[in-house]
């Protein structure tokens, strides 16, 4: 049904795709596999009119294509679901889902009962439970990637792009998505599904494509492949993903939570936190799952001084009380939080990689009154090559560079200020295996070093290859805690799952 031939791309000289080409076959699941920076999301943008200039042609049933913007593309029934949220965060869901489709009554004026009516229907499909009247910038970041899916749901498409649609999305969404899709399926639409999730692409893909540097390497059916050789096809070598043995400290704690509580902004008399206590010790690396609403990220942002108001309890650092009243406070004492939206909360996307990584240390990088730019691109240099961040250099914009690169441009931002506590929220989500594996090990090797690490994911397996000790929430609550040795899957879900269910 779509047909891509020898399609390159290229940004200020630096070739992001080179004579890619590709089919996607209609009634199918067409995987897209690769590395970060391997050019699956700027292929996706030229198959769906994000990107209308580049070399080659696109055929859809047939006939030569060029869209010139999304809508055109949206019009000719391509749709795509972005990795990187394209949501307005100041508009209900409602206004995002119906934004430059609006359905009018016979006055011509905007049909707010319909669109609302519809806007419920689809989120009742994705079991997404809130008001179409809520506004996105209310919502977590699970919350507002089903919102995406939704947007894409309202027109008919022929093809429908989903870019990672599920990584930051709960297991029980995951299933309604995969059903959504085998609907899709069945009536004859074309999937093209991109994902890092390997184990997603076995349940649901018919078809792979793999991308390597820009270039088509390979493609098939999904069955009789297994997961090592789609590994090795993605990166051209074998990966090793290190796991711990678990951490046994005899060391005072270098961090320490007692009693931690957390009202609602809103609502007074609903907790988003109940006496929360634990510790952390020089050297551990602090696993912390649960599902979507279980007060992971609140936590975090708490200890770092967000959550000022509304908070209570002892937070020490290094034996001393703290409870910072500002992210600065927490980051000057030796804290820092890698956060789950990078997007939103991690980067500057309109400046370059050397201004992003080195905005926590400008004090550091002054003389006289005046940032040294040497300085500032030496710093920025180090965390490149420490990371093995892939930009064409440290004058490049970061919007232009991929959601991993992005993701380790926040993380060397944060390793910049030289924490003794890092905090990371959703560190690999929307990133490769490889790349994955690289932050592992940074992460072990850090630890090694005496640095406490706290890390939320909401993939299990990551946690239970990281992590020395689990801790376990459930609706704001600390619900069980395992070392490395008794942590599994079962146990863990368990723990995480409300009672209530």
């Amino acid at each position: 049904m779509l047909v891509a031939e020898n399609i390159t791309k290229k940004f200020s000289g630096v070739v992001a795709l080179r004579d890619i080409c590709m089919e996607l076959h209609p009634g199918k699941v067409n995987a897209i596999l690769g590395e970060n920076g391997a050019g699956k999301s700027t292929l996706m943008k030229v198959l769906s009119g994000v990107y209308s200039e580049y070399q080659g042609r696109i055929l859809l049933k047939g006939v030569h294509v060029n869209f010139a913007n999304p809508k055109e593309a949206q019009e000719a029934g391509v749709g795509i679901i972005h990795q990187e949220l394209n949501l307005v965060p100041h508009l209900s869901i409602v206004e995002n889902i119906f934004l430059g489709r609006e359905l009018t009554n016979r006055f011509g004026m905007l049909d707010h009962k319909a669109m609302k009516s519809r806007t419920q229907q689809l989120l009742e499909k994705l079991k997404l439970n809130v008001s179409p009247n809520t506004l996105v910038f209310d919502l977590k970041v699970g919350q507002q990637q089903v919102v995406e899916i939704a947007k894409a749901l309202l027109t008919e498409c022929h093809v429908l792009i989903m870019d990672e649609p599920t990584s930051a999305i709960t297991e029980s969404e995951v299933n309604v998505l995969f059903g959504i899709i085998d609907e899709l399926r069945r009536e004859n639409k074309v999937i093209v599904y991109i994902s890092h999730k390997l184990d997603e692409l076995f349940k649901i893909a018919d078809r792979y494509v793999v991308l390597r540097d820009g270039k088509t390497i390979e493609s098939g059916d999904m069955k009789g492949i297994d997961h090592d050789t789609l590994i090795r096809k993605m990166v051209g070598r074998e990966i090793n993903i290190i796991r711990t043995k678990g951490y046994l400290s005899k060391e005072t704690e270098i961090l320490s939570v007692q009693n931690l509580c957390l009202k609602h902004s809103e609502s007074k008399k609903r907790d988003l936190l109940k006496n929360l206590s634990f510790n952390l010790y020089p050297g551990e690396i602090l696993g912390i799952f649960g599902l979507m609403g279980a007060g992971r990220t609140e936590l975090l942002e708490t200890i770092f001084g967000l959550n000022k108001e509304g908070s209570s309890g002892d937070i020490k650092l290094n034996q001393r009380i703290t409870n910072f009243g500002s992210p600065e406070q927490a980051m000057r004492a030796g804290i820092a939080l890698v956060p789950e939206d990078r997007k939103k909360d991690g980067l500057v996307l309109g400046l370059d990689v050397k201004t992003n990584i080195s905005i926590t240390t400008l004090n550091q990088l002054q003389r006289m009154g005046l940032i040294s730019e040497s300085s500032e691109a030496k710093l920025a240099q180090k965390y490149i090559d420490l990371l093995k961040i892939k930009a064409s250099s440290v004058d490049q914009l970061v919007k232009n560079l991929s959601g991993g690169n992005q993701q380790k441009i926040v993380i060397a931002k944060c390793l910049a200020t030289g924490p003794s506590v890092l905090m990371l929220d959703e560190p690999t989500r929307g990133i490769d295996i490889n790349a994955k594996s690289e932050i592992y090990k940074l992460i072990i090797e850090l630890a090694s070093k005496g640095m406490g690490i706290i890390m939320v994911s909401s993939e299990l397996p990551e946690i239970l290859a990281i992590s020395d000790r689990v801790l376990v929430m459930c609706e704001g609550s600390i619900t069980a805690e395992f070392n490395a040795k008794e942590a599994y899957e079962d146990n863990i879900l368990k723990a995480a799952i409300p009672r209530t269910l």
